[in-house]
């Protein structure tokens, strides 16, 4: 009875006219997708991936945040805090769900070892930010959308999530992703191979050259999540981080590591190997955790926005002075609303670029790539709707609120992050393996987008 008042102009329609509401936004952001193909394709080349990157710069530090604080400044206060409480909660069972996924794709799959950690990360978190915006934003400019005038309330409800997903993977999913203590030993071989064959300027000639390449070899899509990531790496984020424990504990530097290894192998009993052991405990475990966990990095201009915006709204008087149209603070809020516009056009044209790069190769394997792409996509999804579908029966969602309940579907239905392409990148470790499978999940979510979305719309209005 609650969805028929919801929804009473649409609880007629044929499914074939829901299957048209679905599709169209769907088709709307493609149409951009395709001008970005066509623009950056390299038999055209009018934009070229440089530019694109600094579009990237310009979503990511400018675009995003103005979008955020438009969308969710005027719909949030702390009745609506309370009220959304479930939405940050969710991008957490999502994530718990999809690492069940994800090891189960890893055990049944079967990957090279050094990407089980990987295989899991991948399937489990999801782009809860830019995706489940653009395709909010895609049906709310449909003038027979499902969920009327009070559709952009739904922008609010997707930009509220950001925060959530962008503090788990500078934190769980950074320290996830360590390279494995082998790959480690074998980049330090290489790289003490390097200095021992290279002599004077010639080798930092050599290494300025390779660094240059890096940079401009740096796939797109990353890129347009978080721009020069190359430059904020530290020693510490291609160290496993195990092995930087026990050289934090027993006071010896990153190079000592191959070395303090062979030492403990001949004498087990050495005070070096006795005091990686014995010495953590939990306030130094704590300690060490807090000290190579990129904090820095969590905050990004999009997640400073979000914690301002939230922290204004719940200040009835100051949410009236910056949001309300008869203040003086109107002109600036204006300005960024015109901003703001651009953000997802902006998003969609970095996406149909990076389509034109192709996938780069990987080792992962063809059968790993399609099954974490099936449990992303597809398994995952029908998971959601058994949950979000739970948690309706139980009464821990806002009655009445299909919208609601539709945005909290989405964080079910997204490829994976954009953002682990960059810790990836930051770790010095599966960069390809990510960029690529990042590519195959982008291509074959314009399928599964589509179908779940219909699904959705039945299911909300039915």
């Amino acid at each position: 009875m609650e969805i028929s008042l919801a929804f009473p102009h649409k609880s007629l329609k044929s499914i074939g006219e829901d299957v048209v509401d679905a599709i169209l936004p769907i088709s709307k952001l493609l149409s951009i997708a395709l001008v970005g193909f066509i623009l950056t394709h390299p038999k055209i080349k009018l934009l070229p991936k440089a530019t694109l990157k600094l579009l990237g710069r310009l979503v990511f530090a400018l675009l995003l945040p103005c979008f955020i604080f438009i969308r969710l400044g005027p719909n949030i206060s702390l009745k609506h805090v309370v009220e959304w409480w479930f939405i940050p909660l969710n991008v957490v069972i999502s994530t718990v769900v999809g690492c069940v996924l994800g090891c189960l794709v890893a055990f049944i799959c079967r990957p090279p070892p050094e990407f089980f950690r990987f295989t899991v990360i991948m399937t489990a978190f999801g782009n809860t930010g830019n995706i489940p915006i653009a395709l909010v934003s895609a049906v709310c400019h449909t003038t027979d959308n499902p969920f009327g005038s009070s559709c952009l309330e739904g922008l609010a409800y997707a930009t509220f999530s950001h925060w959530v997903s962008v503090i788990l993977v500078y934190t769980f999913v950074y320290h996830m992703m360590k390279p494995p203590l082998e790959h480690h030993e074998i980049a330090t071989e290489a790289e003490e191979e390097e200095e021992e064959e290279g002599e004077g300027e010639e080798e930092i000639l050599e290494v300025e050259e390779e660094q240059v390449h890096v940079n401009s070899s740096t796939p797109l899509l990353v890129e347009a999540e978080w721009p020069e990531m190359e430059e904020k790496a530290t020693e510490h984020c291609e160290t496993p981080f195990i092995a930087m424990i026990c050289n934090s504990l027993a006071g010896v530097s990153r190079t000592d590591i191959h070395d303090i290894e062979s030492t403990d192998e001949e004498n087990p009993t050495s005070p070096k190997s006795i005091r990686c052991l014995a010495e953590p405990k939990m306030v130094n475990k704590i300690r060490i955790v807090a000290k190579h966990t990129p904090i820095r990095y969590i905050l990004q201009p999009p997640l400073i926005v979000t914690v301002l915006t939230i922290v204004i709204g719940m200040i009835p008087k100051l949410n009236t002075f910056v949001f309300s149209p008869d203040t003086a603070f109107s002109v600036i809020t204006g300005s960024l609303e015109i901003i703001a516009e651009a953000m997802v056009p902006s998003l969609m044209l970095i996406l149909g670029g990076m389509l034109t790069e192709g996938p780069n190769e990987s080792g992962l394997g063809i059968l790993t790539t399609a099954g974490i792409i099936i449990a992303r996509l597809l398994v995952l999804p029908f998971i959601g709707i058994g949950i979000i579908q739970l948690a309706n029966k139980w009464n821990l969602l806002m009655s009445g609120n299909e919208l609601y309940r539709f945005v909290l579907l989405l964080q079910y239905t997204t490829p994976s992050a954009i953002l682990l392409g960059a810790v990836a990148g930051l770790r010095g470790y599966a960069l390809k393996e990510a960029s690529a499978l990042l590519f195959w999940q982008h291509v074959f979510a314009l399928f599964s987008l589509s179908i779940y979305l219909v699904v959705y719309f039945r299911l909300l209005i039915s």
